[in-house]
């Protein structure tokens, strides 16, 4: 019976690596932010409602979502946020709800890999969770070196979210990731060993 798992973690936990090392033992992953992308795209309808609501700054000269602008809004605005969400939100779970439907029928495990699983009490949706952990210090080191910020900056976007360890203890597996991507691939394997989504026999 294919099973859906809630795949979350913080920022610059590595969750995007786990996904994608997930892909190679035939799951198949249903992504929150290309959703969201997908809902937002040049000629979309939720597109065409953000520029009724937000008026003709909230689209750059290329036709797509001004995101400077838009992400500017809802920073200085939280009922900005709010509104925003509102149209957002109800396509984004649209397009997950049909792209997981469709691995289903076809026999697929699903990953749903949503950053905010926790944060948007979406646990019940899911039959399992799965957090990438990996130290807060870890956390704030990466996300200076990728996102080029300062440890202030870092430690905001951090902090802004449920803490790791907080998630950790509600999830139902954690995959440790306070190594190397050689470390994290065996330990991603041996919980899908244990779990019995891949015969441990074959190597």
């Amino acid at each position: 019976m294919p099973k859906i798992i809630g795949l979350t973690g913080g920022i610059a936990t590595g969750k995007s690596t786990v996904s994608e090392l997930l892909t190679a033992y035939d799951f198949k992953v249903v992504d929150a932010d290309l959703a969201s992308r997908e809902a937002v795209k040049k000629g979309s309808k939720g597109l065409e409602q953000i520029k009724e609501k937000f008026g003709p700054e909230a689209i750059d000269e290329n036709g797509e979502m001004n995101r400077k602008y838009m992400g500017e809004l809802v920073f200085k605005h939280p009922e900005q946020r709010l509104e925003l969400n509102k149209i957002v939100h109800p396509i984004v779970r649209e397009i997950m709800e049909n792209e997981k439907n469709r691995y289903l029928n076809e026999g697929y495990h699903v990953i749903m890999d949503i950053p905010l699983l926790y944060e948007n009490d979406l646990q019940d949706t899911v039959d399992e969770v799965w957090v990438v952990y990996t130290s807060e210090s870890i956390q704030i080191e990466r996300l200076m070196e990728r996102n080029n910020l300062s440890q202030e900056d870092a430690k905001a976007r951090v902090y802004s979210q449920i803490s790791i360890d907080k998630k950790s203890r509600m999830a139902d597996h954690v995959i440790d990731n306070l190594g190397d991507k050689l470390e994290l691939k065996q330990n991603l394997q041996q919980l899908l060993e244990e779990q019995g989504y891949i015969d441990s026999s074959i190597k």
